[in-house]
């Protein structure tokens, strides 16, 4: 990409995922950016969607955030995904190319329910809707059937050569049923069936809980130092 591109960076704010931590965003703000070919272009520079923003983090003090991708054709699940996939066999998976009226309901359960004590609840049409849609690229959404009832659904952009998750809601009754991890699997399988080479799970947080279970699908790429770096299971065991 040679052209002259316009990027914002926000002022700084507090963290959502690091206590005592000062967030900053270095916002993709050029309308021209704003498109499928382009869009996958920021991907692999680190950035991300929420909505119709672009953007990545852009901290002058931590580095936390980093943007991890799973190498498709060459994942193997671990022992614990095999046992879950067996557990989850039941399950129905279905691709739509649209929104649904029976996304909503899932979601303001899930929110109200899930994320209770989190900045998004209590949940609104509105803010699901800008969530949810976007003109950047195409769409595709991943819905997970139980004895015909919709119980998961997984927001997932399509790009040129990769698939990005984007948001995961789900029915709080299968929580035993790790909807969050089952997706993600469901969403390599379907990358894989697509020829995708990758499928973007967003940013790794190792310092935070709630960000700290997207490294678990080997092999993966962290973006570190602005180079995409392998990470095998046995080099993490290594790291350890």
């Amino acid at each position: 990409m040679t052209e002259d591109f316009k990027f914002g960076i926000t002022t700084s704010f507090e963290c959502n995922y690091l206590p005592k931590e000062k967030e900053r965003l270095l916002v993709a703000s050029d309308t021209r950016l704003h498109n499928s070919e382009h869009y996958a272009w920021l991907m692999s520079q680190g950035f991300r969607r929420s909505g119709e923003q672009i953007y990545r983090p852009h901290c002058l003090n931590c580095t936390a955030c980093q943007s991890l991708r799973v190498i498709v054709d060459e994942f193997a699940p671990s022992r614990s995904q095999k046992r879950l996939l067996k557990k989850n066999q039941n399950f129905i998976c279905k691709i739509s190319e649209q929104v649904k009226d029976s996304y909503y309901p899932l979601y303001e359960t899930y929110i109200n329910t899930v994320h209770k004590d989190g900045s998004m609840c209590p949940a609104n049409y509105q803010q699901f809707t800008s969530f949810i849609n976007s003109d950047i690229c195409e769409q595709i959404f991943i819905e997970i059937w139980h004895d015909n009832k919709l119980i998961s659904v997984a927001v997932t952009d399509l790009l040129t050569n990769a698939l990005s998750a984007v948001y995961t809601f789900y029915s709080p009754l299968y929580k035993n049923n790790a909807l969050g991890i089952y997706s993600i699997l469901e969403q390599i399988e379907i990358a894989n069936e697509l020829d995708k080479a990758y499928l973007y799970l967003g940013y790794q947080i190792d310092a935070c809980s709630k960000m700290d279970y997207k490294d678990r699908y080997f092999p993966f790429e962290k973006l570190i130092n602005n180079k995409w770096q392998l990470f095998t299971k046995a080099i993490k065991k290594q790291i350890k």
